[in-house]
């Protein structure tokens, strides 16, 4: 991060320095949650968690080279004591990113598809200068504020996802890294269960666009009646992309290779060129169309955006990572989340995947929960049985409960019959399913939300000697 004396921290987070600091010291290092993490040079800071105090790792800290602690109390060594260490938290990444005026900040929100876009925008403006974003989904009060802090005097961009579980989540992460760029994705039915319909979910997001000042520029999905209307609730110029015949940003000629991985032309206002995506599925279009024009709009060449698509990668795990085994099986192991959207979309690049003709290899749907989906559970995951019936998907797994038991029903209403479609209890029960009738050639997804649990089977099909 860039260099703070003890008292230039204090003052900026509204804290008191306790417990002999010296008020000249400067933090050079990393700050850390996890006292594990302490290098030298740097600060920790004391989160009270549900099942950890960080408190009592404040002495520990120090003596492995911590600058001093952030601390809610005295702690017996070099600390910055606040009323709120997670609030102070974040009024430091605040000065931080203040002091590196050169830095543009990307924020990024969607109901689905956040961190594969993250990586594909931090991947792209890599090309274009020194790059800082977060390792995963680091998008909340913590996580947030940690990846903002590693910001430096050279750092070009800083790219950050930002989830929402309630109103003014989002606001209140703008506030730490006011955005220059800010991306909407999607609208869809995640965490409807929090806020009661897609419409309040829309009014969530947008908070990402209200934080814009006439210089900013909001980057829309043009095919999202929802995100669309966020042009309203902007005071920055405003960019969509999509497939809609008006985005500024589109694809023509979109294909899949055979084994579902997209290319297309990537049209924009200042030229096109030709993208071939490494990632799996076509619902990776529309990310790279994001991820093109954040990266146009910073100042990149289309040729140059372009290629950097074209060699970007899946930097997080479980998510459409796609391993083949000696036997010619191919794990997808895309079990890291799942809401109606990204379980819908992982179906069809599964059935691309699978291929086409008499050469078509069989597939698996392994299917856990999805949560945090209110009053519509229910009839969301009927509708996801049903669509991998109307995909032809060989067989569905569902696992879990009563909402796997509802896929399970509605893709035998579909059609199925139990010929294509199996319930199971858990994931011990599904791995001992897959080994017994799993062939050569077929093709396994495995989609749940996060904690349904589900990366386990994922890791059983991988394991030593599974393919033998």
């Amino acid at each position: 991060m860039i260099a703070l004396t003890l008292a230039e921290a204090a003052a900026a987070v509204g804290g008191t320095l306790d417990g002999g600091a010296d008020p000249a010291a400067r933090v050079t290092g990393p700050v850390v949650v996890d006292s594990r993490q302490v290098r030298p040079g740097g600060l920790f800071v004391a989160v009270v968690g549900e099942r950890v105090d960080g408190h009592e790792y404040a002495a520990g800290a120090v003596a492995d080279g911590a600058v001093a602690v952030l601390a809610a109390r005295p702690v017996g060594v070099p600390a910055i004591v606040v009323d709120d260490v997670v609030a102070a938290l974040g009024r430091l990444a605040r000065a931080v990113v203040e002091r590196a005026g050169a830095t543009r900040v990307v924020a990024l929100t969607g109901s689905s598809g956040k961190t594969s876009t993250k990586d594909l925008i931090a991947q792209v403006l890599q090309r274009h200068g020194e790059t800082i974003y977060p390792p995963g989904n680091l998008n909340n009060e913590i996580g947030h504020p940690m990846t903002a802090l590693r910001v430096e005097e050279t750092t070009r961009h800083l790219v950050l996802e930002m989830g929402a579980r309630h109103k003014g989540d989002i606001e209140y992460l703008t506030s730490i890294t006011p955005p220059s760029v800010s991306v909407v994705l999607n609208v869809g039915s995640a965490h409807v269960g929090e806020f009661g319909s897609k419409e309040g979910i829309a009014q969530a997001k947008g908070e990402i666009v209200e934080a814009l000042t006439t210089e900013g520029v909001a980057v829309l999905n043009a095919d999202d009646p929802l995100v669309r209307a966020m042009a309203e609730r902007t005071k920055g110029r405003v960019v969509l992309f999509g497939e809609s015949r008006d985005a500024h940003v589109r694809a023509a000629d979109v294909r899949l290779d055979a084994t579902g991985r997209p290319s297309f032309t990537l049209i924009t206002p200042a030229g096109s060129a030709p993208v071939n995506l490494r990632l799996y599925g076509e619902h990776h279009v529309s990310n790279a169309l994001a991820a093109a024009a954040v990266a146009v709009e910073l100042g990149m060449p289309v040729v140059d955006t372009a290629e950097a698509l074209s060699e970007a990668g899946a930097l997080s795990r479980w998510r459409m990572e796609v391993v083949d085994r000696a036997d010619g099986v191919t794990v997808v192991n895309d079990a890291y989340n799942a809401n109606p959207d990204s379980v819908r979309a992982a179906l069809r690049a599964l059935v691309s995947m699978a291929g086409r003709g008499p050469e078509r290899r069989r597939t698996w749907a392994v299917l856990g929960e999805m949560r945090e989906l209110g009053e519509d559970s229910l009839s969301e995951h009927d509708a996801i049985g049903r669509l991998a019936v109307r995909l032809d998907v060989t067989k569905l797994v569902a696992v879990g409960g009563r909402e796997a038991a509802c896929m399970e029903l509605g893709a035998r209403n579909e059609g199925s019959w139990g010929e294509e479609s199996v319930l199971v209890s858990d994931a011990d029960a599904a791995i001992e399913l897959l080994r017994s009738q799993l062939q050569p050639g077929d093709v396994v997804l495995v989609k749940a939300s996060r904690s349904a649990g589900l990366e386990k089977v994922a890791e059983a099909l991988l394991a030593p000697g599974a393919a033998s």
